[in-house]
């Protein structure tokens, strides 16, 4: 738990998520300091399947263009299913936290392994939980990991990123 606080970035949209990783992209940031975090599909819509090649991967469903798109400027994609979540879509360093939450069978108090796997990389507790309550209503969480210079860039890039505010969330 060393870990130092992340930014953490909040999105009604996959659209919103997918224009600020670009913004990022474009400025340069380095992607692999990046975790992404939401729903493979809403519960209307059938994954029909997916499939990795090296560090990409194609999902077919409502998202699978979404996601598609985003996976050749991520790494470490993956897809879970979570109980309480459901199908979850990952990509970036949160993968490797959220593995070793699921190896280690991590639950700390009420949170999930998600959340462990959160805490583990620097998001404290009580964000942790907020952020998988967003999660659970179609929200996506951009993580930026890195130094201090990285995290600065990543605020300036998204001062005007359609961030959602945390203080709507239980």
């Amino acid at each position: 738990m060393d870990a130092p606080n992340i930014p953490v970035y909040l999105f009604d949209t996959h659209a919103d998520a997918e224009q600020a990783i670009r913004s990022l992209n474009d400025a340069g940031f380095n992607m692999k300091s990046l975790s992404l975090v939401g729903k493979g599909c809403h519960t209307e819509e059938q994954a029909m399947g997916f499939y990795t090649s090296g560090d990409r991967i194609k999902a077919w469903g409502g998202r699978g263009a979404f996601w598609g798109s985003l996976w050749g400027l991520l790494f470490s994609p993956a897809v879970f299913i979570l109980p309480g979540i459901g199908l979850l879509a990952l990509a970036g360093p949160i993968v490797v936290a959220l593995v070793s939450a699921l190896e280690g069978a991590v639950v700390v108090g009420s949170i999930s392994a998600l959340g462990a796997a959160m805490m583990q990389i620097g998001v404290p507790k009580e964000q942790a939980i907020k952020y998988e309550t967003a999660l659970k209503v179609d929200k996506y969480v951009l993580l930026i990991h890195g130094t201090a210079a990285e995290a600065a860039q990543a605020r300036s890039v998204l001062s005007h990123a359609p961030v959602v505010p945390m203080m709507g969330l239980a």
